[in-house]
């Protein structure tokens, strides 16, 4: 007979599971795409000859490398209202999410365009193509090889930080277990199994990470 510990977690695999592919997943996807946006733009505006541009670039990553991402949430979700901006939970976490990998990953994005040879700009320019042309044709297709493997391990660290979201009240993993585990106390067990869920997540983003990562080194080796 199953003891009521293992029937909780029984009772609670699937909804745990759900919450994982409809809140975690999706925040986690969204808020990095946004973030690699936001992330670019910023590296392009700290690499700018105008120096407002740059200050203004340079201040955006110093206030979300120097600030909790918890608190960044909880501006976002209950300090905004004060001025009369209501945002719901799930976007008010996609706004924080996005708002911190993009002071993160602009560093990154930076150091990978400021690798490739100067020698390929000059070269670029040489055949008449533009400074914008150069950008998207030779400089971030190779920036972007030098910058999967830092960007993948602020994409693994992403996962885990959607974990905070449960302090404004987001559904997903962590608060369905919350929930799920309140009325009984027994907070080990599916925390435990949330943890386990966060770890599965981690393990295929690492392997998916190796795969790029070796297809990548391949392509430059041709």
């Amino acid at each position: 007979m199953d003891s009521p510990t293992w029937t909780l977690i029984r009772h609670n695999l699937w909804p745990m599971l759900e919450a994982t592919v409809t809140k975690t997943l999706p925040l986690t996807a969204i808020s990095f795409a946004i973030g690699l946006a936001i992330a670019l733009a910023v590296a392009l505006a700290r690499m700018s000859t105008m120096w407002p541009l740059s200050a203004l670039a340079r201040f955006y990553i110093s206030i979300i490398r120097g600030t909790p991402l918890l608190v960044q949430l909880f501006i976002v979700f209950y300090a905004l209202p004060q001025l009369n901006i209501v945002i719901d939970p799930f976007p008010a976490a996609v706004i924080a999410f996005s708002l911190n990998v993009g002071g993160y990953a602009a560093e990154i994005v930076r150091a990978a365009i400021l690798s490739v040879a100067h020698g390929q700009w000059e070269a670029s320019q040489a055949l008449g193509l533009s400074q914008v042309q150069t950008l998207g044709s030779i400089i971030l297709p190779q920036a972007a090889r030098i910058a999967v493997p830092p960007l993948s391990n602020t994409l693994i660290s992403l996962v885990k930080d959607t974990s905070l979201a449960s302090t404004i009240l987001v559904t997903e993993l962590l608060r369905v277990a919350q929930l799920a585990a309140a009325p009984t106390f027994d907070f080990f067990a599916l925390y435990g199994v949330a943890a386990v869920y966060y770890w599965i997540i981690c393990l295929i983003l690492g392997f998916a990470q190796t795969r790029l990562e070796t297809r990548l080194a391949r392509h430059v080796a041709r």
